[in-house]
């Protein structure tokens, strides 16, 4: 009997950790705007980027050939030192011209706190852009429109 209420407090404490976790992620839309560039289609990383400029997670990757990961260079230096299962957070890259929309889960405690959301771009052949994008994460700029420096045209966050 002890065993069993010991499994169950077990339980019933890990049921609780993993619901306040989960219930601390903020759901946004993401549409992402290419500028009419000729050429393949772009891979883009989104990255969670902490306080002193340092890459923490990896929230959304558009291009799905793991080959050309090396092309995004400094994401790809962060993933090979913190590797991370990405596949459920991955999709088709962006041609020139197009767009993508998609939904980042970002953690509610890292808003207002220094954080930046990097949109990091590369397209085969052609220039490498590190921070085609950077957007505070704060309550202000997540709701609102932000223009690129490479292939990205702008990216436009909204509450989801």
């Amino acid at each position: 009997m002890k065993i069993f209420l010991r499994y169950s407090l077990a339980a019933v404490l890990i049921s609780a950790f993993s619901f306040n976790a989960s219930a601390q992620n903020k759901k946004f839309k993401c549409l992402v705007q290419m500028s009419g560039y000729m050429g393949e289609g772009a891979y883009i990383v989104v990255s969670l980027i902490d306080p002193k400029g340092a890459y923490e997670k990896t929230l959304y990757v558009m291009g799905d050939d793991k080959q050309w990961y090396n092309t995004l260079k400094e994401w790809h230096k962060f993933q090979t030192k913190k590797p991370a299962n990405i596949s459920a957070i991955t999709g088709a890259s962006v041609a020139g011209g197009d767009r993508s929309v998609t939904v980042l889960e970002i953690d509610a405690s890292k808003i207002d706190k220094g954080y930046k959301l990097r949109f990091e771009s590369a397209v085969e052949d052609k220039e490498y852009y590190e921070k085609d994008v950077e957007i505070p994460l704060t309550t202000e700029k997540l709701s609102g429109k932000t223009d690129g420096a490479g292939y990205i045209r702008y990216v436009r966050i909204s509450p989801n």
